[in-house]
């Protein structure tokens, strides 16, 4: 991929080379973010407000493009989705046969999925997660639920086999990454493929969200108890990051599995 700033093409770069000074390098930007904090109620207010731009209205590209690898030839696979919003991917796997798992905080965004799927759905409270509720579909098997990710474990619909992270880590508050990292982890079946989405550009730029995650933070979140690699990279820059003030924006998928030994 060719940049036109010279500026640019350095820092794309300092993220492949890898090795001390590439991690030296991705510390110093990630601390241009690492007091950046997003309450939940700040949440609930951008979708209460519709000031939602990071939802998109079709199936994610990244998702359809790399589905395969994550299926691995299997069938009816449960899959979580951390963060969940509206994402009419999750109608997309469950009309393919999937069982679909989300969380989110904002109980419009769970209503709006619902509605706007022409889905009529159940409403029930969650004995295991005090103040929580769930949305069942009649239709499809998605269930999600309204509370706190943190408060959410495999205790209340147990482990996964597939989970899809198109704007979850690279949401919560980055001095929250290490616990994040623990509970997704967490949820994975031996069989699980996690195929996480994250976002590279200039944070002294743009304090977020969505925020930076540099492959090394990847690699540093999961890469003792999971193998990691890298799908697919492309070139994302709109208008709109263009409007924030950056020159680059570059989305990249990895699959992450448990490592076997």
């Amino acid at each position: 991929m060719f940049y036109k700033s010279s500026s640019v093409m350095f820092v794309s770069l300092m993220f492949t080379l890898g090795g001390k000074h590439g991690w030296c390098q991705s510390n110093k930007m990630l601390s241009a973010q690492a007091d950046r904090v997003m309450a939940l109620g700040e949440w609930e207010e951008r979708w209460r407000e519709d000031q939602t731009g990071w939802h998109r209205p079709h199936v994610n590209k990244m998702l359809e493009s790399n589905i395969d690898k994550v299926l691995d030839g299997r069938n009816g696979v449960k899959f979580f989705f951390p963060l969940c919003g509206k994402a009419l991917d999750m109608k997309w796997l469950a009309d393919m046969g999937h069982s679909v798992v989300g969380v989110e905080i904002a109980e419009k965004a769970i209503k709006q999925f619902f509605e706007e799927s022409n889905m009529t759905y159940s409403e029930e409270t969650v004995s295991a997660l005090p103040g929580a509720k769930v949305y069942k579909s009649s239709e499809r098997n998605i269930s999600l639920y309204q509370c706190d990710l943190y408060s959410f474990s495999s205790a209340i619909e147990g482990q996964f086999g597939g989970i899809w992270d198109r704007g979850s880590l690279v949401a919560i508050n980055p001095r929250d990454r290490q616990k994040y990292a623990a509970l997704i982890t967490s949820l994975m079946d031996k069989d699980c493929r996690y195929l996480l989405d994250t976002l590279l550009y200039n944070p002294e730029v743009y304090k977020g969200p969505p925020f930076f995650v540099p492959d090394e933070q990847v690699h540093s979140l999961f890469g003792k108890n999971c193998d990691i690699e890298l799908l697919q990279s492309l070139d994302a820059l709109t208008d709109r990051e263009k409007a924030r003030g950056m020159d680059f924006f570059t989305e990249k998928v990895h699959l992450i599995t448990l490592k076997t030994n």
